[in-house]
């Protein structure tokens, strides 16, 4: 098997927008059967809406502007993109760190109408999901956080894709042995994202800590209104779904004196929310 570790960074936003957060820079690594880096990929992509970078994304990734004026549509930079990947001999699949850099691809590839089987079909391993289980660790943590707790030195600047996908494949290589590669998956389309998860969970936890066992319907009103949009159906019942399923959080051994008050608040402070703009 060969491997394509990627990475992809996108133009955030600071408000709601029915415009999607377009990919506006693509990194990769191929790598051989021994895990050896072969070649790398890296290009930059004009987005159609925002194309001016707002100075979150500047600050973050480093990128100049000129870069990405000056950078081809995502159809062409895909297409050059396709033309890489097929040079991998044999199957290949990719590793990403998270759920989003293959949702971005597939969602600026719909956008553009743009065949989809390739994205969908090929199989990614969301090495953050693996790193975890191979740690014994429940938080999430970024490339540099797995670096630190691997002792391996950063090799580049985080939150550019190329190095991103260059320190991301350092860590393939030092958890390989442990991980599970049945991880690798074709993409599903998700509808809620991980910090609506995170939410998600908090609230249940939270719950249990109040002596009161958790149902979707309590976490919903006192935790999940007013910070989880619901207006997609899909959304609402993958969360639902992913609510039911969560494991059985310990409540405490004794009941506190006094009526018990569900702070609608407390999700937030809960759920240690951090920005989807990773």
């Amino acid at each position: 098997m060969n491997y394509i570790v990627l990475d992809i960074e996108f133009n955030g936003r600071k408000f709601a927008s029915p415009h999607p957060m377009e990919v506006i820079e693509i990194g990769a690594v191929r790598l051989d059967e021994q895990l050896q880096n072969t070649d790398t990929y890296s290009a930059f992509i004009k987005p159609v809406y925002f194309s001016k970078l707002n100075s979150f994304i500047k600050k973050k990734t480093g990128i100049p502007q000129e870069s990405i004026d000056s950078a081809a549509r995502f159809p062409a930079v895909i297409a050059d993109f396709r033309d890489w990947l097929d040079k991998t001999p044999g199957p290949l699949t990719f590793v990403v760190w998270g759920g989003e850099d293959i949702k971005r691809i597939v969602q600026d590839v719909r956008m553009h109408k743009l065949e989809e089987t390739y994205w969908v079909k090929t199989p990614s391993l969301d090495l953050l999901k693996g790193f975890l289980l191979t740690q014994g660790l429940k938080n999430d943590v970024s490339v540099e956080g797995a670096l630190e707790l691997l002792e391996i030195e950063a090799s580049g600047a985080a939150h550019r894709a190329l190095d991103d996908a260059i320190m991301t494949a350092d860590i393939f290589r030092a958890v390989y042995d442990k991980l599970d590669l049945t991880l690798a998956k074709e993409y599903k389309d998700m509808f809620s994202n991980s910090k609506e998860r995170r939410i998600v969970r908090a609230a249940a936890k939270s719950l249990a800590s109040r002596r009161i066992v958790p149902t979707w319907e309590l976490a919903k009103e006192h935790y999940l209104d007013g910070k989880i949009s619901f207006e997609d159906p899909r959304k609402e019942k993958e969360l639902h779904a992913y609510f039911d399923a969560l494991p059985e959080f310990p409540m405490p051994p004794k009941v506190v004196e006094g009526a018990v008050k569900i702070p609608a608040s407390q999700a937030s402070e809960d759920s240690e929310d951090r920005s989807l703009e990773e």
